[in-house]
């Protein structure tokens, strides 16, 4: 599966996206999602965040002005009671066809002013593991009674279920997180692990980690699968891509520092790959690490940087590793979503 990126941001100027007029409309939304759609893309991820659109009233409003565009929405537990959630998705997947993956995430970005009480890692990780047990069991049991230490329902049948419901389907969980903590609800509960842009070692080391967990924890669901979300930087040739790269680098070093929406320098992932810059500038034959410097974060932190064709051996390498879910993107995405479909995703694994 191959996915672009809708930003759902309201100020312009994500990532160094150069779009002012329209930015954060359902208009320019819809227009990146049709792009996507038309230059081969499975659909996208949509980013969450207080202080952002609703990400799932957005996905729903995309869906319903695309054709086979599948939206991965990102949601937070401390946003939603499951039952109210598995209810929502359920519905928005069975109106788009089941055309819809779920992106849970379990990091805080300003949970006070959502009335989010739970600070603690681990317990937030612990209240992620009870958020997916209970809307699987709601996606597919009746009268289901739960009594957990965050969340509890009695007797509740949902209707209606989502699409394929009776065949077993739901829409995929997708799941990141780089922490033991993480790692364990990864690899009991999670349909998708959703890796952010480390080397190839590291990747290896942790898919094996989890298969190992998966086996250790006795997994009751079928095998983890595996996705990488990173920053594509293609251009016709080499030397103009890592010109560009370079260009690039140089506006993020002298702009100003901006917030982040994610408090993405508390989590273990992005930890990790903030120290990559000390191996070197340029990991593997193309990982571009040096925009962890200059405020790069999540999938802005590292790069991979070259020609399509390099680019494209660059992403055979981690779909050799079990990677089969890529979620790719660069700015300006209108016109990114444009080259890299077109360039790119021709030279990539069909998954």
């Amino acid at each position: 599966m191959h996915l672009w990126y809708i930003p759902n941001t309201v100020e312009p100027g994500h990532r160094g996206d150069d779009t002012v007029a329209g930015w954060g409309s359902l208009d320019y939304s819809v227009d990146l999602a049709l792009r996507a759609e038309r230059h081969g893309w499975g659909g996208a991820l949509i980013g969450t965040g207080w202080g952002r659109p609703d990400t799932f009233t957005v996905a729903t409003a995309v869906a319903a002005r695309t054709t086979n565009f599948t939206p991965l929405v990102a949601v937070r537990p401390g946003y939603w009671h499951p039952a109210h959630f598995a209810s929502a998705a359920a519905t928005l997947d069975r109106l788009n066809d089941g055309k819809l993956f779920i992106n849970i995430v379990s990091g805080v970005d300003d949970p006070a002013a959502y009335g989010d009480t739970e600070l603690d890692k681990s317990r937030r990780y612990d209240r992620t593991r009870e958020f997916m047990r209970l809307i699987r069991r709601l996606w597919h049991e009746d009268d289901v009674t739960f009594h957990g230490e965050f969340f509890r329902v009695d007797h509740s049948t949902l209707q209606p279920r989502p699409f394929g419901a009776a065949d077993g389907r739901h829409p995929k969980l997708y799941f990141g997180g780089a922490s033991a903590a993480a790692e364990q609800v990864a690899a009991t509960e999670a349909d998708v692990q959703l890796f952010w842009g480390e080397p190839l070692d590291g990747i290896a080391e942790r898919v094996e980690r989890l298969k190992s967990l998966s086996r250790k924890l006795g997994r009751e669901h079928p095998p983890l699968e595996f996705g990488l979300r990173i920053t594509t930087l293609v251009r016709d040739t080499s030397e103009e891509a890592w010109r560009d790269a370079e260009a690039k680098v140089a506006t993020l070093a002298g702009a100003p520092r901006v917030l982040s929406l994610h408090n993405a320098g508390a989590a273990e992932g992005q930890r990790r790959l903030s120290d990559l810059a000390e191996r070197g500038e340029v990991l593997d034959s193309c990982l571009y690490t040096t925009p962890s410097r200059y405020g790069g974060e999540g999938a802005g932190t590292t790069w991979l940087v070259g020609s399509a064709a390099e680019v494209a051996a660059a992403l055979h390498r981690y779909a050799d590793l079990g990677i089969t879910h890529f979620v790719l993107s660069d700015t300006p995405y209108k016109s990114e979503v444009v080259r890299l479909g077109e360039q790119l995703l021709p030279l990539l694994p069909v998954t």
